[in-house]
């Protein structure tokens, strides 16, 4: 890289210091665990400091805080006081076109619920905490232009343009789905890279509480508008409001791109949700002032370089939200980097290695998961067919606990990888339909015998 006295040199390897490219959720997160355990981390944030900023434009999808991601709060110490912000979520209500309601809860007990938290709270509360331990520095407006790695070198730009110079020890990326460490990471290298992006957006909307500071709705509990055509989810706040999320094409038949006029937001939502009309006075200002978002999932290999950089969340495996496990996922890649980091002793490329290879294979199958669990929250979940299954599968894991768990109680409410999570889910699902012919098998014999007993009785 130039020497151009322009230039600043922020520090240097000498210093031990760790990089962090990104402070979201899981950048913030990893910066804390690292500081824990005594490493000096420089987190460089693109944007200006968030706590600073009105969220209401910025992306506020809540959050289904699971066991994967609760597993690494309890890591930084953070866990009662996160869960002190969130609102236990015990199952899903299912609202149908004619305004009838099913509840369908999340597993066999008060033990395996989720916990409601905004994302922007979560993430003033990480960097909150990550500020306050004098081995972290926040440096927030630093975009990264370039990442040498031979020279293992980072350039950013700095407030009024300032270029600055700075050598890590090693760096992480958690810059996001876009992520520009992941392009530096990569640059020059053999390496993979998909993105799909999702023919449906979403529009966030809020569902305000009654006078008296009641819940409209049901608190404790996801809701879900299952259409064919559209959907909407709702998760609770502690103020008893919720953040409502419609998705919806983006062409075609009552999508966003047809919906111009506030006619047309009216009639879509009396065509499809009626009984939200008279909950959202303010639908109309809402609708023109809230952005529309797009939805992606990536996949890319390698993860890393050597033992320089490594990335971690949606810098490397971006997912869709349907399953709830997109924070869950990047909070348990920081748990598996550290566990790695601690096994390898100092041996930051064995530990980048080990990390990668715990991983890859399960975020791919989580991506997997995430997008046909948009097709089941649209079509399936008001299925007759679809709730007896799950009744069937709670009621076998009540009975055989250790030998039977429904796929969502291994996602949502265990540390199980989520490759085998899937491989497991399809071995029960083969037994169940081996089960199922070997009870028909038996029942066509008896209905022979019987008809011969008969036969010959006659």
């Amino acid at each position: 890289m130039s020497a151009a006295n322009h230039i600043h040199q922020a520090h240097d390897a000498r210093s031990g210091r760790i990089a962090i490219v990104g402070g979201g959720l899981a950048g913030s997160l990893l910066a804390l665990a690292l500081a824990r355990q005594g490493h000096g981390v420089d987190v460089y944030e693109r944007r200006a400091d968030p706590r600073r900023q009105d969220s209401a434009a910025g992306r506020s999808i809540n959050l289904g805080l699971s066991k994967r991601g609760m597993q690494a709060l309890q890591m930084v110490g953070l866990l009662e006081q996160v869960l002190a912000h969130a609102v236990v979520m015990r199952g899903r209500v299912i609202h149908a076109p004619d305004g009838s309601t099913r509840y369908q809860a999340y597993g066999k007990d008060d033990s395996e619920v989720l916990h409601s938290i905004d994302r922007n709270l979560l993430n003033h509360l990480l960097l909150d905490q990550a500020e306050q331990h004098p081995q972290v520095k926040l440096h927030f407006e630093h975009r990264l232009l370039r990442a040498d790695k031979a020279q293992r070198e980072l350039e950013l730009e700095a407030p009024g343009g300032r270029r600055i110079s700075a050598h890590p020890a090693w760096v992480v990326g958690a810059d996001g789905a876009f992520s520009s460490m992941r392009r530096e990471l990569q640059h020059g290298m053999r390496a993979d890279y998909q993105q799909e992006y999702l023919e449906w957006g979403y529009k966030e909307l809020t569902l305000a509480p009654r006078a008296d500071g009641s819940s409209a709705i049901e608190l404790t509990a996801l809701h879900v508008w299952p259409r064919s055509h559209c959907l909407f989810v709702s998760h609770p706040n502690q103020d008893g409001s919720h953040t409502l999320t419609l998705f919806l094409p983006f062409e075609g038949e009552d999508s966003f791109a047809s919906v111009r006029s506030e006619a047309d937001v009216t009639a879509l939502f009396a065509k499809y949700f009626p009984d939200l009309l008279p909950l959202l006075p303010g639908l109309l200002e809402q609708w023109s002032r809230h952005p529309t978002g797009t939805l992606i999932t990536t996949r890319t290999a390698p993860w890393r370089f050597g033992d320089w950089a490594v990335l971690v969340g949606d810098a490397c495996h971006a997912v869709y939200p349907f399953y709830g496990q997109g924070m869950n996922s990047a909070f348990e890649d920081c748990c598996t980097l550290m566990n790695a980091l601690e096994t390898a002793q100092g041996d930051t490329a064995t530990a980048f290695a080990s990390y990668e290879l715990a991983r890859r294979r399960h975020t791919d199958a989580l991506a997997q998961l995430s997008k046909s669990n948009f097709t089941e929250l649209r079509q399936k979940v008001q299925s007759p067919w679809f709730v007896a299954r799950k009744k069937l599968d709670l009621l076998l894991n009540r009975v055989w606990p250790r030998g039977w768990l429904p796929l969502y109680t291994m996602i949502a409410h265990t540390t199980m990888p989520y490759g085998d999570a899937l491989q497991r889910a399809r071995r029960q699902e083969r037994v169940l339909h081996a089960s199922g012919a070997l009870a028909l098998a038996v029942l066509g014999i008896a209905a022979v015998v019987l008809s011969l007993t008969l036969i010959g009785g006659n």
